[in-house]
Order: C-alpha cells, then sequence, then structure tokens
C-alpha cells in the first residue's frame, strides 16, 4: 500500500484522481489541496465521491511526505515549485505542461514564456505508456500529456511504429473536442448559453499541444486543428497522412493488430455494420480506453487514422494512474478496468 497526495484537487483532472485513487487497492489518498476550498469536504465540490471519502482539502502548505506526488496545477504553478514538490515524495506525476517538452526554448515558442526550472526538464518521463512505458517503470518524474496530444499520438502510432506513412510529407490532424477540457474555472468561450450545439473551430493551427505530437511523432510538418463540439467529455482525433508506396491493408491491419495486442488499453474499433463501427468518444466517458481506426484509399495513397478517448481519463488521470502502476510495479490496468457506459 502506497500514500499518495494531489496539489489542485478540486479541478476536473484533481476531481478523476480522487475517484480513480480511492477505488485502487494499493493507494491510501493522504491528502487533498485546494487553497480556494480550504477546509471543504472533498465532496462538495466533487459530488459523486458522497459516501466515498471523508476527506477534507487542505493548504499547500500542510503537506505531509507521502510516497508518490500528483501535480494536478494550471500550467506554469508547477516549475515554480517543483523543488519543494520533490522534498515531500521521492515520485512525482505532473498532470500540466509543465514538463512534457525536453527542449526548454519550445516553452518561449508555444507557451509564451521561458520555463522557470529547465534543469529539471531532462529528469522527467513524459507520461504516456504506450510510446514510454519501459522508462516509466524506471522513472520517478513523469510528465502529464496533452489530451488533444494523446489523441493525435495513438492515433499516428501504429502509422509511425510500422513505417506506413511518408514522414516528409504533411500530416492533418483534426481534433473535435468536449467542453470538459477547458477546465473547471470556465471562460466565456465554455458558458453554456455559448458553448451549447457549437461546432467551433477554435484554433485553426498553432495549438499548444502540437509541440508534443512533433516530439513524440518526430514528424516534420504537422498541422492541428482543433474544434469544439457539443459534448462534456471527450475528444475525437481524426489524421489525414500519405501511404509510403505500396503499402496495403494487410499490412495497415498488422500493424494496428500489433498495438492492439501491445497495449491494454487500446483496442481496435473498424466494424463493417452497427452504429459503432468507428471510434467514438461518447462510450469511453471515465474510461481509460483509447480506440482507434482506420481507412485506406488505395487509389490516392491517403490515410485516415483516427483516435477516440475521454480527454479526462486517457487524455489526463487516467494515463497518470496508468503511469503510477508502472512506477510502483502494480498491474498496469489496477483501478482503470472500468469500460465506460452504454447507452450514455
Amino acid at each position: 500500500m502506497i500514500r499518495a497526495s494531489i496539489v489542485g484537487a478540486s479541478g476536473y483532472s484533481g476531481g478523476e484522481l480522487l475517484r480513480l485513487l480511492s477505488d485502487h487497492p494499493q493507494v491510501e489518498i493522504a491528502q487533498a489541496t485546494s487553497r480556494s476550498h480550504l477546509g471543504e469536504y472533498v465532496y462538495q465540490v466533487h459530488p459523486n465521491l458522497r459516501k466515498r471519502t471523508t476527506l477534507k482539502f487542505c493548504d499547500p502548505a500542510a503537506l505531509e511526505p507521502c510516497d508518490v506526488l500528483f501535480l494536478a496545477l494550471p500550467h506554469g504553478k508547477a516549475q515554480l515549485e517543483i523543488n519543494q514538490y520533490a522534498e515531500i515524495a521521492p515520485n512525482i506525476i505532473d498532470l500540466s505542461a509543465d514538463f512534457r517538452l525536453r527542449d526548454a526554448n519550445l516553452y518561449q515558442q508555444w507557451y509564451g514564456n521561458q520555463h522557470a526550472a529547465p534543469e529539471w526538464l531532462d529528469r522527467f518521463v513524459y507520461g504516456l505508456p504506450e510510446l514510454h512505458r519501459e522508462q516509466i517503470r524506471q522513472a520517478h518524474y513523469i510528465s502529464g500529456v496533452g489530451c488533444n496530444a494523446t489523441a493525435a499520438n495513438l492515433a499516428l502510432l501504429p502509422l509511425i511504429k510500422a513505417n506506413l506513412i511518408d514522414t516528409e510529407k504533411p500530416v492533418v490532424i483534426e481534433i473535435k473536442v468536449g467542453s470538459s477540457e477547458g477546465g473547471a474555472e470556465g471562460n466565456p468561450g465554455t458558458h453554456h448559453p455559448e458553448r451549447s450545439s457549437v461546432i467551433r473551430t477554435f484554433s485553426p493551427f498553432g495549438h499548444r499541444h502540437t509541440a508534443e505530437v512533433i516530439q513524440e511523432s518526430r514528424l516534420n510538418q504537422v498541422v492541428m486543428t482543433m474544434t469544439s463540439v457539443d459534448l462534456v467529455r471527450g475528444a475525437l482525433a481524426t489524421v489525414h497522412a500519405t501511404a509510403n508506396a505500396g503499402i496495403t491493408n494487410k499490412e495497415i491491419w498488422r500493424a494496428y493488430r500489433e498495438v492492439v495486442n501491445e497495449n491494454p488499453f487500446i483496442r481496435l474499433v473498424k466494424e463493417q455494420r452497427g452504429i459503432y463501427r468507428v471510434p467514438e468518444p461518447k462510450i469511453l466517458a471515465g474510461s481509460n480506453y483509447a480506440d482507434l481506426g482506420f481507412d485506406f484509399d488505395e487509389q490516392h495513397n491517403h490515410l485516415v487514422a483516427m483516435c477516440a478517448i475521454d480527454n479526462l481519463m486517457k487524455g489526463a488521470a487516467g494515463s497518470a494512474v496508468q503511469c503510477m502502476n508502472l512506477m510502483f510495479g502494480f498491474e498496469e490496468t489496477l483501478g482503470l478496468e472500468f469500460p465506460g457506459l452504454h447507452p450514455i
């Protein structure tokens, strides 16, 4: 049994961490911090946790030593206090963007600020197990993953691993996302009367998660377009790429089956009939699964790859707990077996 604490536990990702860890057979939640809800019961902010915990939010200054510390803070906060957090816990999993990128110069380019602790960047492993499983097993510091980057990187995984696409040609990624991506604080664009029923492209290109896709895929030309849709949870990435000459459908199927067999939370969705013939984020709500799909236009050598996830789970808290399982030698799927709901 390990002791885990969560810094910034009042947000959506923090709430998902509380939900997952409260049911984890190898974890005791020691503390959960929130300055804005100091002294309140956790379930007053996360009502789904009624009768599941009597924990109260505490001040970050009151944090006590623990085995693993989850940081669920807004971007830019963790890097300012990483040295203090490292004194509290020997293992840290940071869900923010603060330690995702290996090159400190990229933070100025993509986030508009110089990194406050560049010496820490090399100590963190990018926290997507499907890409860095063995490194995560040996790591003490793990970065979070961008939810949009996760959907894109997993959509690309079979194509890149099997060398199926022409990496010298542009790869275009369209991502449709739900409103919870905006976080618990909200903004005018996530206000219900403005957000409801929309299909709104809010970032035609240049979204900051593009940096993670370039870093992890090593592709030279990536264009990522972000569109809000009328969902609360969910992200769907649709990737358009040029297949290498001579690639066949049989080779593509083989590449996907290999990735599915190697990764417990990746499923292939490619059905000939029924409603759910391709990946659909709606049925993944609350789940750590990533559903992949593809189609191939042989005449034009055009590959379309898809990935659906719950942005708060596989795109945030679920992957973080998956990393924790690997870090401590637990079964990778422990506490993460919930398959989602249907109908919902």
